[in-house]
């Protein structure tokens, strides 16, 4: 895409998702000792992912060859699985197997991404077939799949990027007025208040939005779970457009970053690893402050793990053949 017609919303908006990812697993361990951290990570769980999926959906409107696919996405599947196997066994003495089938920590992205790209054109021709996939979304849930293939995960967000796939960012401008930025700030700040008002989300897991468990592991009925998950569905989706009416169109000193987004995905998973498996620390927050400092090594870690060698290694790896 050349320099005039690149889409900075969605750089930008990828900027704001990859912070995001790295905050919300940095703050896994601790969030439930600090009330802030708790309610961040229910609204990071709310949209991060959905939104991801949303935007690479969007950039999915050419169907790419099967030898492309492999190359970018297969290889460096195998590739990474690799390197979490021998992070685990060799440098964290973390039990684990070489289970390709299951993928460790965020590769099932890469596995849910060469499925969907596949598979999309394909369901795009079915009447309806967002409401179909939805409807999927919510059977899946009825199932014990586990982590085998990510099969939950992958149906569970798949309507996620098939609307982005659907989407006209043409049709976002009559939208993106004062009065749609304004109401879509009021939005945002409601629900914010609603997460420290309301007690019902605390009797319940972030978990309801991962996609990944089903409602028997939930511990809820088959009616309650299904129920919940078409809610969770229509607040990640009402989320994932509001953010696009407040989220700046033009380019910004860190817009950049937005076309770094797999080095930061990869690597933060692997920095990651080591804070949880080789230390305490990240158990270990709780105060407000420590919280703060928290957040802003994640901010920094976003900045060096979008440096040249991050990137340049990932994209050797999605070009090894």
């Amino acid at each position: 895409m050349n320099k005039d017609s690149r889409e900075y919303l969605f750089d930008n908006y990828k900027v704001l998702l990859i912070l995001l990812v790295v905050i919300g697993h940095f703050i896994d361990p601790c969030c439930e000792q600090n009330p802030y951290l708790y309610e961040l990570k229910w609204a990071i769980s709310a949209f991060h992912m959905p939104a991801f999926i949303f935007i690479s959906g969007y950039f999915s409107k050419q169907i790419p060859s099967i030898k492309k696919l492999v190359k970018s996405l297969v290889i460096p599947y195998f590739t990474y699985e690799l390197i979490y196997y021998f992070l685990y066994t060799l440098v964290l003495d973390k039990s684990t197997g070489l289970y390709f089938a299951r993928p460790k920590f965020t590769l099932w992205y890469l596995m849910a991404l060469f499925v969907w790209r596949i598979a999309a054109p394909l369901v795009q021709k079915i009447p309806h077939h967002l409401a179909w996939s939805v409807a999927a979304g919510l059977l899946i849930g009825y199932t014990q799949f586990g982590n085998f293939l990510s099969i939950p995960r992958i149906v569970f967000f798949f309507p996620f990027f098939l609307a982005g796939l659907d989407f006209d960012s043409r049709k976002l401008e009559k939208y993106r007025t004062r009065a749609g930025h304004l109401g879509a700030l009021a939005l945002l700040g409601g629900l914010t208040l609603f997460l420290f008002a309301d007690k019902v989300h605390r009797t319940l897991s972030w978990y309801i939005f991962y996609g990944r468990y089903s409602y028997a592991d939930m511990e809820q009925g088959n009616l309650e779970g299904a129920v919940i998950r078409l809610l969770c569905y229509g607040i990640s989706f009402l989320l994932v457009y509001a953010f696009m009416l407040v989220l700046p169109t033009q380019k910004r000193p860190y817009s950049y970053l937005g076309q770094r987004t797999m080095a930061i995905y990869i690597f933060h998973g692997l920095v990651y690893s080591c804070f949880k498996y080789g230390s305490t620390v990240l158990y270990s927050v709780e105060t407000n402050g420590e919280s703060l400092a928290l957040i802003a090594f994640c901010v920094a870690l976003v900045w060096v793990l979008s440096r040249k060698p991050f990137v340049n290694f990932t994209n050797k790896v999605a070009n090894l053949i």
